[in-house]
C-alpha cells in the first residue's frame, strides 16, 4: 500500500504524533499494524464498508495479497490489489466469512450493535408489586414509634417473606451496621428465610453483611455475630438462653431489629424469653411479627388477644379499595389463584377417650393414637386416593397433607402402586433426598406428580406451580390449615395459575374448615390495623 494511503487511513495528526514520540516517521510495516489493529480487529464494520476495506486491502503486503486471493479463488495475475477491491460485501456469505477470517474478525451474532432507545423500562431484580410497597412503607412508620413493634399481616401467598426482606433492608442501610434477629420454628422455613436475606441483599444491599445460620446443625459464635441477619431457630436461641442468658441479652445490644416468622408462635413461654432477651434490651429496638393469619386459633379469642398485646395492638395490613377483603383482591388481580374448595366427608368411628375429648374442648390437637386409627382406614385412605387420582387428570402438580408420619408413607405407596410419579417427604426424610424430590417436584416435566407429607412442607416451601391440595390432616388450627392451603394457590403474577383446588378431607366429629377468605377475616376486632 501506498504511504499516502496510510496516511489517508489512520490520519496526518496521528502519523505526526507518532513521528514526534519516536523521532523519525513510523515505518510502513509500523502504519500497516496500526491500520489492521486499529479499523480491522474485531471491526466487522470495517470490512462491510467500501472505503475503509479497500484501504485495508492497499495495506497488505503483496505475500498477503496473494494469499487473501488464493483463500478467495482470485485469478492472482496482473494488479491484483484492484482484483481484490472489485470484490462487494454481503453478496456472497462464504466471500463475507472469508474475508472476516482474514482480517482476525470473529463475528459474534449473539451480540449484534443495537441502538438503545431513548427510553426504556428498567425492572428491579427483586421487585414489589404496588400493594407490597404501600405496606413496606406502612410497616416503617409504625416501627419508627414507641412501643416499634407491629404485626405484619398478609394472607398466605401474598408474598410476606419478599415484603419483609425489602424493609429488612431498608432498616439495614438506614441503622447499619446492626444486626436483624430473624426466628422461627422449622428448618424448611428458617433455610428459606437465610437464602431469600442472601438474594435480596444482593440486589438491595450497600454493602457487605453477614448472613449466619443458627438452627439444627447450624452454628455460629453469637458472640461475634455483627452487621447482618441472624437466621436463628427458636429451640436453638432457647437452649442458648438457658446455658447463658447474657449471651442473648449481650445479642440484644448488637440487634435493632427482631422478626418472628409465624408470628402466632411469639406468646409460648419458652419462645417468649428469646424474644424478649433481644427486644427488651434498648428502647430503639423494634419487633416485627409475620403471619399469614392474624391469631393462633380458629376460636380462642383471649389466645388473640393475647397475641395482640404481645405485639402492642399494632397490626399492618392490606389496603384494598371497591373489593370486601383482601384475599378476594389478590385473586382478581391475578396475585393469587382462585380456590375452589371441596371436602371429603368421612363419617366412620373415631374412637376418642375422655382425654382426647377433653383436649379437643380445650381447642387443642388429636393424639397420635387417633390419627394412627385414622390413618389405617381403609374407608378414609380409598376416599383420598380416588380424590388424588381425579386431580391428577387436571393438574401437573398436588401436595397431600398426610394425618401422620405412617399415613404419608401409606399414602405414596398406593399411589406408586397405581402407576402415579409419587414421592414422600417427613422430618425423617434425609436432607438430599428431600432437597432432590422438591427440587424435582419443582421442574417443568409435564407429567403429574405428587408429594406427599408430614408436618416438614406447611411452611418455607415454595412451588408455584403446585395448583391442588389434598389436606388429610385433620387440625384446629386456622393457622395450620391456611398454610397447607397456602402451597397451593399461587396466582398468574406470581408465576403460579389461575385456578386451584384444595379437597380437606372432614372428619365428621371433628373440626374441619373451608375458606380462606372466610379465615382471613376473624379476629378483627382485638387490632388497631394500619390500612
Amino acid at each position: 500500500m501506498k504511504q499516502a494511503s496510510l496516511y489517508q487511513l489512520l490520519g496526518d495528526d496521528l502519523v505526526d504524533t507518532l513521528t514526534q514520540l519516536g523521532g523519525s516517521a513510523p515505518t510502513i510495516d509500523e502504519l500497516r499494524h496500526v491500520a489492521k489493529t486499529l479499523h480491522a480487529d474485531n471491526n466487522p464494520a470495517a470490512i462491510q464498508s467500501d472505503a475503509i476495506r479497500n484501504q485495508l486491502i492497499e495495506a497488505l503486503p503483496l505475500d498477503k495479497a496473494k494469499e487473501l486471493c488464493a483463500k478467495l479463488g482470485i485469478a492472482q495475475g496482473g494488479n491484483i490489489y484492484a482484483r481484490l477491491k472489485m470484490i462487494e460485501f454481503g453478496c456472497q456469505r462464504a466471500q463475507d466469512e472469508t474475508l472476516l477470517s482474514f482480517f482476525g474478525i470473529v463475528a459474534d451474532p449473539s451480540a449484534p450493535f443495537i441502538r438503545q432507545p431513548a427510553s426504556l423500562e428498567a425492572t428491579p431484580g427483586y421487585g414489589l408489586f404496588d400493594y407490597q410497597r404501600e405496606i413496606v412503607l406502612r410497616t416503617q412508620h409504625v416501627l419508627e414509634e414507641p412501643p416499634r413493634k407491629a404485626l405484619l399481616h398478609m394472607p398466605t401467598g401474598s408474598g410476606k417473606t419478599r415484603t419483609a426482606m425489602h424493609f429488612i433492608a431498608r432498616h439495614l442501610q438506614k441503622y447499619g451496621p446492626t444486626l436483624v434477629c430473624w426466628l422461627a420454628n422449622s428448618g424448611e422455613l428458617l433455610e428459606q428465610a437465610a437464602d431469600e436475606a442472601e438474594r435480596s441483599w444482593r440486589m438491595l444491599g450497600d454493602r457487605s453483611i453477614g448472613i449466619y445460620r443458627f438452627w439444627g446443625d447450624h452454628s455460629v459464635d453469637l458472640g461475634s455475630v455483627r452487621d447482618g441477619v441472624l437466621v436463628a431457630g427458636f429451640a436453638k436461641m432457647h437452649a442458648a438462653y438457658l446455658r447463658e442468658q447474657n449471651t442473648l441479652i449481650a445479642l440484644g445490644d448488637r440487634s435493632s431489629l427482631t422478626v418472628v416468622d409465624e408470628a402466632h408462635q411469639a406468646i409460648a413461654p419458652t419462645y417468649r424469653s428469646v424474644i424478649d432477651a433481644l427486644y427488651t434490651k434498648r428502647p430503639v429496638n423494634a419487633l416485627l411479627g409475620l403471619t399469614a393469619t392474624p391469631g393462633r386459633s380458629w376460636d380462642d379469642a383471649g389466645a388473640d388477644k393475647e397475641l395482640s398485646d404481645f405485639f402492642g395492638g399494632e397490626k399492618v395490613t392490606l389496603t384494598v379499595k371497591d373489593y370486601p377483603d383482601p384475599v378476594s383482591f389478590l385473586i382478581a388481580e391475578g396475585y393469587l389463584a382462585n380456590p375452589r374448595f371441596r371436602t371429603l366427608a368421612f363419617d366412620g368411628p373415631i374412637p376418642l377417650s375422655k382425654k382426647d375429648e377433653a383436649v379437643l374442648d380445650e381447642g387443642g390437637e388429636l393424639s397420635e393414637e387417633v390419627l394412627r386409627v385414622l390413618s389405617e382406614s381403609s374407608e378414609r385412605n380409598y376416599k383420598i386416593i380416588t380424590a388424588i387420582e381425579e386431580l391428577s387428570v387436571r393438574h401437573r402438580r398436588i401436595i397431600v397433607f398426610g394425618a401422620s408420619v405412617p399415613h404419608a408413607y401409606l399414602l405414596t405407596g398406593i399411589l406408586i402402586a397405581r402407576g402415579h410419579d409419587t414421592k414422600v417427604i417427613t422430618s425423617e426424610t434425609p436432607i438430599a433426598r428431600r432437597e432432590r424430590y422438591i427440587r424435582q417436584f419443582k421442574s417443568d416435566n409435564p407429567y403429574p406428580m405428587v408429594l406427599c407429607n408430614y408436618g416438614v412442607l406447611t411452611t418455607g416451601f415454595d412451588a408455584p406451580k403446585t395448583s391442588a391440595a389434598v389436606i388429610a390432616r385433620p387440625t384446629r388450627s386456622l393457622v395450620l390449615y391456611s398454610q397447607m392451603v397456602g402451597r397451593a394457590i399461587r396466582g398468574p403474577r406470581a408465576n403460579g395459575n389461575h385456578e386451584a383446588e384444595i379437597v380437606t378431607v372432614v372428619d365428621t366429629t371433628l373440626p374441619g374448615f373451608g375458606s380462606v377468605a372466610e379465615a382471613f377475616a376473624n379476629w378483627e376486632d382485638v387490632w388497631n390495623e394500619h390500612k
